[in-house]
């Protein structure tokens, strides 16, 4: 059915039509729809594993750790928390880790405006972990393409056994568009948790 979704809730769908069964998060804008989302998810199916965490750091781990059990899982934050995240990132990098980090940009850390929408994360998802390792990202421009790009990172994840990067902004997160998730749904191919 068509209907007006948000590119966060782009983004959980096509977590959930990947195969996500886990997410680990803290509230942080403008990707706590994210978290919102999850939650509630959560409550209504009892095979999709949620946390709350007390910080970014935690939830990065908690992804990793869940990877580990054998959840496809993944967490979403903003550049602060990003900031944050950049040594468990690293870590997973490092030993193979598939997993997915949403990171939905503002334009700098605290309140007011720096939420505004900006694109400033680029080069830490490049450049923000020790070590030596190419990142792949995906950064879609549309609704659909929150969609179709968050699936697109969980199989690359699972194909590469690597971490990757989903990176969003304020304007596609916060942006309405009429979308059919079913129709976009049936078309998915799925890579397996080998």
């Amino acid at each position: 059915m068509r209907r007006l979704v948000q590119g966060n809730e782009a983004v959980f769908r096509g977590a959930i039509a990947a195969g996500a069964s886990y997410y680990a998060g803290y509230p942080i804008s403008p990707s706590t729809e994210i978290l919102n989302i999850a939650s509630g998810w959560a409550a209504e199916h009892s095979d999709f594993g949620f946390l709350q965490a007390e910080d970014e750091i935690a939830s990065a781990n908690a992804v990793i750790g869940a990877s580990l059990a054998g959840a496809k899982s993944f967490t979403a934050t903003s550049g602060p928390g990003f900031s944050l995240m950049q040594e468990a990132i690293g870590y997973a990098q490092k030993v193979g880790v598939p997993c997915v980090f949403v990171d939905v940009q503002r334009v700098g850390p605290a309140t007011g405006m720096p939420t505004m929408p900006g694109q400033g994360d680029i080069l830490q998802v490049r450049y923000g972990s020790s070590g030596d390792y190419t990142p792949i990202a995906l950064y879609p421009n549309s609704v659909p393409e929150a969609f179709n790009l968050a699936v697109a990172a969980f199989n690359a994840a699972e194909e590469s056994r690597s971490p990757v990067v989903l990176l969003s902004d304020t304007f596609v997160a916060q942006l309405n568009e009429v979308v059919d998730l079913d129709e976009l749904e049936a078309g998915v191919t799925v890579a397996p948790r080998e």
